[in-house]
């Protein structure tokens, strides 16, 4: 009876992420090198029943509110850094000004800016430049790029130990050194245009969209396996970011050609919703209390907001002129939606009690996936800032 009660406490420790698989360095299973012996653990076990049976309802931003700042990530310079992706530059907004101080030269085509698992260091990725550049978000200064093929995008797994890279136009995802960028497995996807994803709980798989060909994948990160494929229930789909809910039941999946965003149940990996949000529904922002989800309308010049609770939109603000909003964050004290528009070389300030238009800042062309930095967390997922 012991035994088996201890074999059920060990189950339950993986799925929360108490007890961690060391990850693969190849395609064989993964080897169970971090449990701990059974005699090792058995004193425990009444602990940790406790904890079970008094813990709450999972919430993957319990760690990312107003004032949650890491000691690695509070050092930092407040910026806001914004990828001209026409104008292969970075400009560098103060926050508290709402006015541009830095601007510098990158790779070709730099689409996102990617804070590390680790918190100390950030990444323009260099599309069509074949590089990321790091900025050093002590100073807000860039450093010596160095070579990576086709960073479109930018992840980290959970346990920091590879970084993602999204090899979109080489229908890759390149899982590198987290640290280094030494390429350990290249994975070829079946499917167009791959960009965007997020994380299961625990980590083990991710759900990626691509843009080109209208699908869905499920990616076991582990094994660097795909392990399934979704076509989008629409017949022109072009899928855009993806974020999960805090409870980890929905992912959300924009999708640029529908107007609104899909519902998925990752466990079944299957389209079980939609909710509509307006034209060219693109970039996906948590907000800092957990609660609500923007979707940024990139052809409609508007930001709808979504409760989590409820999976219905509960406010929609639009941007006074019209616009483009696109890619971004959220202030650290959740205060500041900030969003780039891509259209209109702007980045777009917006107040998330009211909806206004606090600021229309003017920057390089083709503004995308600007970071604002530092951000609540203690560890970065990648993107413009995935943060758990």
């Amino acid at each position: 009876m012991r035994s088996a009660l201890l074999l059920a406490v060990v189950v339950v420790m993986v799925e929360l992420g108490v007890i961690a698989w060391n990850r693969p360095t190849g395609d064989s299973p993964p080897a169970r090198a971090s449990i701990a012996r059974a005699s090792e653990l058995q004193p425990n076990t009444r602990i940790v029943q406790r904890r079970l049976a008094h813990a709450g309802p999972l919430d993957l931003y319990a760690h990312d509110h107003a004032g949650m700042i890491s000691q690695v990530a509070r050092r930092a310079l407040a910026r806001v850094y914004v990828p001209n992706s026409a104008g292969d530059s970075v400009d560098v907004i103060d926050p508290q000004t709402y006015k541009v101080v830095e601007h510098f030269p990158v790779g070709a085509l730099p689409q996102h800016v990617t804070p590390s698992h680790d918190l100390k260091t950030l990444y323009v990725n260099d599309d069509v430049g074949n590089t990321l550049t790091p900025i050093d978000p002590l100073t807000g200064r860039p450093g010596t790029p160095f070579p990576v093929d086709d960073p479109y995008n930018l992840y980290f797994t959970i346990d920091g130990r590879y970084a993602i890279v999204v090899a979109e136009r080489l229908h890759r995802l390149d899982f590198r050194n987290a640290h280094t960028f030494r390429l350990v497995h290249a994975l070829s996807v079946p499917c167009a245009g791959v960009n965007h994803m997020d994380f299961s709980p625990n980590g083990r798989y991710v759900i990626a969209s691509c843009e080109f060909s209208g699908q869905l994948l499920k990616v076991d990160v582990r094994r660097f396996r795909v392990v399934g494929v979704r076509a989008l229930p629409r017949r022109f789909s072009v899928p855009q970011d993806v974020r999960s809910s805090p409870d980890a039941k929905v992912f959300y999946v924009a999708d640029l050609a529908a107007g609104g965003v899909w519902e998925v149940n990752p466990a079944r990996f299957k389209v079980i919703g939609f909710i509509h949000t307006g034209a060219g529904a693109h970039g996906l922002v948590v907000g800092r209390n957990g609660k609500v989800l923007y979707v940024a309308n990139r052809n409609e010049g508007s930001v709808s907001v979504i409760s989590f609770r409820t999976r219905k939109v509960v406010a929609k603000w639009h941007i006074p002129g019209g616009g483009s909003p696109d890619m971004g964050d959220v202030s650290a004290d959740g205060k500041v939606l900030w969003l780039s528009g891509r259209y209109n070389s702007v980045v777009y300030a917006i107040d998330t009690r009211t909806g206004r238009l606090i600021a229309s800042i003017p920057v390089g062309a083709s503004p995308h996936g600007l970071s604002v930095w530092p951000q609540p967390g203690r560890y970065s997922l990648g993107h413009t800032g995935n943060m758990r």
